[in-house]
Parts: structure tokens; C-alpha cells; sequence
């Protein structure tokens, strides 16, 4: 079964109903890999059907990170992004001067999670996490441009 067919599914069995928008957000999204943001769907979707609302998206799309299908990240500044939960836990190390983003390897995080659960008693949520701070490049104050 094809993950759009699992989201909708999942989301009728829970008693939502599904319009013909939202379906479309939804078969956008399980095709999309990678992360994504409220703006690239409704990008995708325009080229093909010129009357989606941008606030359907967003509706669409807090309506599945409610229901566990898809996690949100804010990297500051507006910027927040998407990925289905079944993308795994990552970390995203975001430059504050330049913006540029980082995959980093979220085991590198788990003793963190240990010292945070053992000293405060606080489960960790590190699915998808964004860290903040400078990028190599912007620590030594060299100008560089994404590739």
C-alpha cells in the first residue's frame, strides 16, 4: 500500500473527512523525500490546480503532525519545515548568520538524552531536532554561498 493511500486512510478511519484539496496536499507530501516547506507544496500543487489556498496547506499540514504523520521543525526567522515521520531522526545544525542547514547524525545527540532523562527526568524528543549556532565557514567570517 502506497503511503498517500496510508495517510488517507488512517486519516478516515479517525473520522476526517477528506476533500479533494486535502487529498491532493497529502498525495504531494508522501511523494516528497525530504523536508519541505508550506509554501514548496502549495508550489507544486499551483502548477497543476490554481485554486488551493496557501492556509488550506497549512491547515493540511497541522492536521498531520497532530496526528503523527509528518514533523515540523522551526529553524527561526519564519522558516519552519517539514518531513514525513518516517524520514528518521536527523538533526539539522542551522547556521544564524548565513542560514545554511546541516544533516547532522542524531546519535550524536543520545547522551545528551540520557543526561536530560537521568538528571531532569525528561524524555528528549530528538526525532527531528534543529541546533543552532555558526557554521565553519561563518566562524572564521568567510563569505561563501550555498551550492
Amino acid at each position: 500500500m502506497s503511503k498517500d493511500h496510508n495517510y488517507l486512510t488512517t486519516l478516515k478511519e479517525r473520522g476526517y473527512r477528506i476533500t479533494p484539496q486535502r487529498e491532493m496536499i497529502i498525495k504531494t507530501i508522501a511523494r516528497n523525500p525530504t523536508h519541505f516547506t508550506a509554501d514548496e507544496i502549495h508550489t507544486k500543487i499551483q502548477t497543476r490546480v490554481h485554486s488551493l489556498n496557501i492556509a488550506t496547506v497549512y491547515r493540511t499540514l497541522e492536521l498531520l503532525v497532530e496526528e503523527g504523520m509528518v514533523c515540523r521543525s522551526d529553524f527561526g526567522e519564519g522558516h519552519i519545515i517539514y518531513a514525513p515521520e518516517d524520514h528518521g531522526p536527523h538533526i539539522h545544525l542551522v547556521c544564524r548568520q548565513c542560514n545554511q542547514v546541516i544533516d547532522a547524525d542524531s546519535t550524536l545527540a543520545h547522551s545528551l538524552k540520557e543526561k536530560m532523562q537521568e538528571k531532569y527526568q525528561f524524555a528528549l524528543d530528538l526525532h527531528h531536532l534543529a541546533v543552532f549556532g555558526l557554521c565553519s565557514a561563518c566562524q572564521k567570517g568567510e563569505e561563501h554561498h550555498e551550492s
